[in-house]
């Protein structure tokens, strides 16, 4: 019996292990291929077969991805509608989770599966009629008219509300006993304990919207209010767009990762440890 468990062991870590090396091929092999295009010139991008490894290193792509466009101008709005959409979403979501988990009224139920709904609701479904209450507010190309249709936080909502609920129930009455109003009880017993699952919303948060693309895409007309994914997209179409040259692309691709990757890497234990505490309670 030792023996069957000491192979059933076996095969499982075995399996384990390929999984993991599917995992690595599946991510690793695009990031290396951007990573090596990023320093191609033009004729080792366009040739039969592949060529993986460049014959010249070209590095003068990420002086052409950030001079021929607008690229600084495409950084700073980024991180203007990343930081506004975040903090919105942030904020919003820990009060509507607060309010959903420790606050009596009405119809809580019914709110929180409107919440449950709208997450199965993909953004896509919405943009038209999104588009078309914005550009009658006259809305579009403007940085307005990207943050607002952004702002929805039902994953947030429903991520920190399972949390919430997971909280030692005896620490809260404490808490009330000793006359704490909401704002107490939020700031200095929930917040506190909190502190994991509000940096994994905040960085699920931060790097959705550091991404987003489409939306930004449709709204903005020009480099005043585009993001960096719709700069890339301006700048695959700089020239011919049946003959992009990617080595530009790429470079301008691996600049536009590099600072959520940082921030990812910063704070990846805490939202591992906050996307699981307590997550599915409730």
């Amino acid at each position: 019996m030792n023996a069957t468990y000491q192979r059933r062991k076996l095969a499982a870590t075995l399996l384990g292990y390929a999984a993991m090396v599917c995992v690595l091929i599946i991510v690793g092999v695009p990031l290396f291929w951007i990573v090596i295009t990023s320093f191609k010139a033009r004729p080792d991008i366009y040739t039969a077969p592949a060529v993986y490894w460049p014959h010249s290193w070209h590095p003068e792509n990420y002086r052409e991805a950030t001079t021929t466009l607008p690229f600084w101008q495409f950084l700073r709005n980024s991180l203007i509608v990343t930081a506004i959409v975040s903090a919105v979403k942030f904020v919003l979501g820990i009060i509507s989770a607060y309010g959903l988990v420790f606050l009596r009224f009405p119809g809580k139920n019914l709110v929180f599966l409107v919440i449950i709904a709208a997450l199965m609701v993909p953004n896509q479904i919405t943009v038209i009629s999104n588009y078309a209450i914005v550009a009658q507010l006259g809305w579009r190309n403007t940085f307005l008219g990207i943050i607002v249709p952004l702002c929805g936080v039902a994953f947030g909502t429903f991520l920190m509300r399972n949390h919430f609920l997971s909280l030692p129930a005896e620490v809260i009455e404490a808490a009330r006993m000793d006359g704490a109003g909401w704002w107490s009880l939020l700031t200095r017993v929930v917040l506190p304990m909190s502190g994991p699952t509000m940096v994994a919303f905040a960085v699920v948060t931060l790097v959705n919207e550091w991404n987003e693309y489409l939306w930004p895409f449709l709204m903005a007309d020009d480099s005043r209010v585009a993001t960096l994914p719709v700069g890339l997209t301006l700048l695959q179409n700089t020239e011919n767009p049946s003959v992009t040259n990617w080595g530009p692309v790429m470079a301008g691709t691996l600049l536009t990762m590099v600072p959520i990757l940082l921030v990812f890497l910063v704070l990846q234990r805490h939202m591992i440890k906050g996307l699981t505490s307590g997550a599915i309670k409730g």
